[in-house]
């Protein structure tokens, strides 16, 4: 009988055994490298968040940047990272694998959407999507939901064939590449967000009159913050009470509540509805393995 009740007991202090364990060592964060750069660089646009997270919750975090959108979903899968910045088309991904549920997504001025666009620079002829054809277009990595996933569905809706139709479609990896690429002559187009490109104006990449807009994606779910889903559950409450709560925090500055491309924001929602993601699912799926694999494959033969 004592043995029973020892082993109850273990049973029931097991969860907040393991969440203690949790909290004592740093929770790993991994970022996708959405704008290219320095790993420094990609680590800035978040520190100061999670710095202030760790401040209010007493949680300890380790960031680091993943080197491609997949390898981020394969850190949450094989269980080396515990948090992820991500785009909304790698956290479907993640989801389906049930590696990873929704931790917090950004709000701006009540909105939680950001934009895709195709740019050109500021003298090009090229004035709608259908002015593609024949164009050579850059865009980052084929699970970015900005610099691939939407642009090409753009494509797709202006009833052009991204294989037929483009001269040149160049795969550069990251929205910070592709703005390049099209600076320096190498595309006549380039694949990014808008946010992206706000930031490379911000940081003199770029000048904003030397580049237009082509055109301009329907609305994006905001790139969420994604947890493990296999963090213990008083964890993951832990997680969602801190970064719901911590633009209020004392201590916390407006500096310090950051979001995608290091941009300020006004808090973070962990209440965001997962469903609203699922326009981004139907985005994803409009473009097929296949139909993926020509691209890549005609990204090669450059």
């Amino acid at each position: 009988m004592r043995r029973l009740i020892l082993v109850l007991i273990l049973l029931v202090l097991a969860p907040s055994v393991a969440t203690a364990a949790a909290v004592q060592r740093h929770l790993n964060v991994i970022l996708i490298p959405a704008d290219g750069g320095t790993e420094a660089g990609t680590k800035a646009d978040y520190q100061p968040l999670f710095n202030a997270i760790s401040r209010t919750s007493g949680l300890k975090f380790e960031i680091r940047v993943g080197q491609s959108y997949g390898a981020v979903v394969e850190a949450l899968c094989n269980g080396t990272a515990d948090i992820a910045f991500v785009g909304p088309v790698t956290y479907i991904q993640a989801n389906k694998r049930r590696c990873a549920e929704l931790l917090a997504v950004a709000v701006e001025k009540g909105q939680s959407i950001y934009y895709a666009g195709l740019f050109a620079k500021a003298d090009s002829p090229i004035k709608s999507v259908k002015g593609l054809k024949g164009a050579r277009v850059a865009f980052g990595d084929v699970n970015s939901t900005s610099s691939f996933v939407y642009p090409m569905a753009m494509i797709l809706d202006a009833g052009l064939d991204p294989v037929r139709d483009l001269k040149d479609v160049r795969m550069t990896g990251s929205h910070a590449n592709s703005l390049a690429a099209l600076t320096q002559g190498q595309v006549d187009v380039a694949a990014l967000s808008f946010d992206s490109f706000d930031k490379a104006v911000r940081q003199g990449a770029v000048k904003a009159d030397s580049v237009k807009v082509v055109a301009r994606s329907d609305a994006i779910p905001y790139p969420p913050i994604i947890m493990n889903a296999r963090l213990a559950a008083p964890l993951k409450a832990r997680l969602k009470l801190a970064f719901k709560s911590v633009h209020q925090a004392p201590g916390v500055t407006p500096d310090m509540i950051r979001g995608y491309g290091g941009g300020k924001v006004d808090r973070y929602d962990s209440d965001f509805p997962a469903a609203k993601f699922n326009v981004a699912a139907k985005k994803m799926s409009r473009l097929t393995e296949e139909l993926k694999g020509e691209i890549l494959k005609k990204s090669a033969q450059r």
